[in-house]
């Protein structure tokens, strides 16, 4: 009798509700260290460092707005200000992430959050077939196209990575 298969990887369980609730079926890989950083993801999975999807939450005039970008780029807050009419924007911290999300930093998925906020994915992004994201924890990643990364994001395209550095 041959053993049983290992156990495949899961996702968050707030995130595995997602998909299902989407019909999404994706297949998702677990890292036996975290994959915190963009670059730490890239280099577990394989990929170019662009093609790391970074889920960020930032607080524009208070109110949590999420932020798609490639792991490669840095968002650039003076455009995020401009494209929301906003007169402050700033990184929001661990707990204000945790509240509007329901995952810590560095697993935070770009859809399958607990408070719906407003989402923009900067254009970036859209030049690869495929990108990978976190599947709500730092252990787990999930591959999608970044059309439909965009679409189940319910994201507004923009132009809002920092022109000037990267990371």
């Amino acid at each position: 009798m041959s053993p049983p298969p290992p156990p495949q990887p899961q996702p968050h369980p707030q995130f595995a509700e997602a998909l299902r609730t989407l019909g999404l079926d994706v297949p998702v890989r677990a890292f036996p260290d975290a994959t915190r950083t963009a670059a730490q993801a890239a280099e577990a999975i394989g990929c170019g460092l662009g093609q790391i999807v970074k889920s960020l939450i930032f607080e524009a005039d208070g109110t949590p707005v999420l932020v798609l970008v490639d792991g490669a780029s840095r968002v650039d807050t003076e455009l995020v200000r401009a494209e929301l009419g906003a007169a402050r924007v700033r990184r929001a911290d661990a707990d204000l992430v945790r509240a509007t999300t329901g995952y810590a930093i560095g697993g935070v998925p770009p859809f399958g959050h607990r408070t719906r906020t407003t989402v923009l994915a900067d254009r970036g992004l859209l030049a690869h077939g495929t990108v990978w994201a976190a599947a709500g924890t730092p252990h787990t990643v999930f591959p999608m196209a970044p059309g439909e990364v965009v679409r189940h994001a319910g994201a507004t395209v923009v132009d809002v990575r920092d022109r000037d550095g990267a990371a």
